[in-house]
This record gives structure tokens, C-alpha cells and sequence, in this order.
């Protein structure tokens, strides 16, 4: 078998076994999707009426503005789970197992992403159906949710590799979730998720317009509800990539370092 296919073969069973446990303590999967639920009812009932006076959407409604937003915070927080998920896997000696075993060195982590990327699809779809109950509509079709999701989940995957290396890199689940959480909150709360970017102080607009959270909820927000999307959808492609190409190798590096 050469080697991309076992890689692929092996990392199709760490995903296996990862997605075995969210069957298995599905109170995981509840308390993921209950924080953003919290989120999407409180900013939409106790900021909504104020907010909906300086933002642009179909139909004038402040939901409509807000789940695109909420949806990336929830899987930016999915990828916080990767990390975690990661750093205790090292810290219980699991990881020691899987290297005595004749497997791709990069079906751990890739197996770890992929499988959180599948969790962040199913409470993704928990969330929008809140939304809807809520009033939330796709003013752009079949095919624009279908893209709304597949950019969120692109996006998921290539923050899942960053807090891959992290958590390999701090080893200890709970620093793992605190050091993610620093810079998660100000890439989400300093940004186009909750209110106009132009709503903001200047100096923190020029901030807000140059990172990867407002492009990637623009370009969600362009396949949702058809409006513009102001070259975002290329911008956060780019990001993505960037990500990629940076971190992959970083966690396969740290993955190595930590087990050699």
C-alpha cells in the first residue's frame, strides 16, 4: 500500500474512533451547541432591537444579520476542541500507543480535524434550525446555504489546525482551552459577527476589516442573504490557505517533536 493511501486508510480510523466517542457521551455534543443557542437568543431579543437601526439586511431582520455570525464563533470553538481533545490524548498517553503502532504519523491529527469538522456540520445544523425558530431565512437559496456552510466548515478546519498545535504544544487540556480562548474572543468580538464594523471606534475598524473572522462572516453572510460580499469569499479562501500551508507542517512537527 504506498503511502498516501494508508494515510488516508488510517486517518478514516482515528476519525472513526473520535466520532465513536461523540456517540457515546453525546453530552459533549450538547454542551457545544448550548453556549451559541445562549448567544443567538440573547444578543437577538436584548441587542436586536438596538442594533437593527445600523445594519443592512433583507427583510430588516436582526437575526438574519446575526446567525451567520454566531455560526462562526461556534465553529472557531469547535476547533477549541481539537486542541483540548489533542492535549488530552497526550496527557493520558494515548498518542505513546498510537506511535508504537505501524500508522501514518499524520493520521492522528488529521483524524482529530476531520472528525471535529463532522461535529461542527451536525451542531451547525442544530443552530440553524434554532435560528429558524427564531425567524432566521436563506434569502439566496438552496445553493447559498449549502455555500454559507462550506465556507464555515473550511474555515473550522483550518482553525482546528491551529489549535492542533497548540494543544500539542502546551500538553495540558485546561491551558490548551485557556490559550485558545485569549485570542478567540477578540478575533470574534472585534469583528463583523455581532454588529457593523462601521459601528466601531476608527482605529479598531481598520482592525475589524483585516482579519479573517469578519471575512469569513461577510463571505457567509454574501451566500445567506445575497448581499455583497465586498471580494471576502477570496479573501478568507486566501486565509484558509495561508492556514494551511503554516500549520499542517507546524502540527506534524510539534505531533513528532513531542513523541521522538
Amino acid at each position: 500500500m504506498n503511502s498516501f493511501a494508508q494515510a488516508l486508510r488510517d486517518t478514516l480510523i482515528i476519525t472513526q474512533r473520535n466520532l465513536m466517542r461523540y456517540i457515546r457521551l453525546p453530552r459533549l455534543l450538547f454542551f457545544s451547541v448550548i453556549q451559541p443557542v445562549m448567544f443567538i437568543v440573547l444578543f437577538n431579543y436584548v441587542f436586536g432591537g438596538a442594533l437593527i437601526s445600523s445594519i443592512s439586511v433583507p427583510g430588516g431582520k436582526y437575526i438574519d444579520y446575526l446567525l451567520p455570525g454566531i455560526l462562526v464563533q461556534l465553529v472557531m470553538f469547535g476547533g477549541v476542541q481539537t486542541g483540548i481533545g489533542l492535549a488530552e490524548d497526550m496527557s493520558k498517553g494515548i498518542i505513546d500507543r498510537f506511535r508504537a503502532l505501524p500508522m501514518s504519523r499524520i493520521a492522528v491529527i488529521a483524524g482529530r480535524t476531520l472528525s471535529d469538522t463532522i461535529r461542527n456540520l451536525v451542531s451547525m445544523l442544530i443552530m440553524i434550525s434554532a435560528g429558524m425558530l427564531l425567524g432566521f431565512r436563506f434569502h439566496n437559496g438552496f445553493w447559498g446555504a449549502i455555500g454559507m456552510m462550506a465556507v464555515l466548515l473550511l474555515f473550522g478546519l483550518s482553525f482546528s489546525w491551529i489549535f492542533a498545535y497548540i494543544g500539542m504544544a502546551i500538553k495540558d487540556a485546561e491551558t490548551a482551552q485557556l490559550a485558545s480562548f485569549v485570542f478567540i474572543f477578540p478575533l470574534t468580538f472585534a469583528s463583523a459577527a455581532f454588529v457593523s464594523v462601521q459601528s466601531m471606534s476608527s482605529w479598531l475598524q481598520v482592525f475589524a476589516r483585516n482579519q479573517p473572522v469578519t471575512m469569513v462572516v461577510d463571505a457567509a453572510r454574501h451566500f445567506a442573504l445575497g448581499i455583497a460580499s465586498g471580494g471576502a469569499i477570496w479573501k478568507i479562501l486566501t486565509w484558509t490557505t495561508v492556514i494551511f500551508i503554516v500549520f499542517i507542517p507546524l502540527s506534524i512537527w510539534q505531533y513528532q517533536r513531542r513523541n521522538s
